[in-house]
């Protein structure tokens, strides 16, 4: 393990019970907090794309906007925000995915990317894959290629990476 995920891991904090009784919440305030840890983190997420022509990169609601727009800013790309229905002003492509128990949705702006972008798709966390698999699906519907998908953390526990087959998908910290 490289110094900067030691780094890193060592300021993710559990929250036993949170939400609800039997979760163990990894709390990634600490990091945000922590300038070097900050900083690590985002160059943690840019290093396996630096070299990918991204021309943008997505962020799901909300922490994924915290660390998609320095991704962005580093990559020299755009930044596209990836909302919960009925946030974005303009017109959008909606996609709906199954939760557990029900469902959920997402949409982006019709023309936050095209056929001509390499999108990196950038989150905190990957669980059970649900929303990374409907971030890649919107952006898919705006003709953007699909490029990678960059998480801070990973519960290998939850296979969410199997909801991802065929993209390049690297986690800094896995648990």
């Amino acid at each position: 393990m490289t110094h900067n995920a030691d780094l890193i891991r060592s300021l993710v904090r559990d929250v036993p019970n949170f939400p609800k009784p039997g979760i163990i919440f990894k709390d990634i305030t600490p990091i945000l907090a922590n300038p070097q840890g900050l900083t690590a983190a985002i160059d943690a997420l840019c290093a396996p794309f630096m070299q990918r022509g991204i021309t943008r990169v997505a962020g799901m609601e909300a922490r994924g906007f915290i660390f998609g727009v320095p991704v962005a800013e580093r990559l020299g790309a755009g930044f596209v925000p990836i909302r919960k229905p009925g946030k974005l002003p303009a017109a959008t492509h909606h996609y709906e995915y199954e939760l557990e128990y029900g469902t959920d949705a997402l949409e982006i702006h019709r023309d936050a990317a095209g056929p001509n972008d390499k999108v990196l798709i950038v989150d905190d966390l990957l669980a059970t894959g649900g929303t990374a698999a409907a971030a890649i699906q919107l952006v898919q519907q705006t003709g953007a290629q699909v490029m990678g998908l960059s998480f801070l953390i990973e519960l290998d526990f939850l296979q969410g990476r199997n909801k991802l087959e065929g993209f390049s998908i690297s986690s800094l910290i896995h648990y």
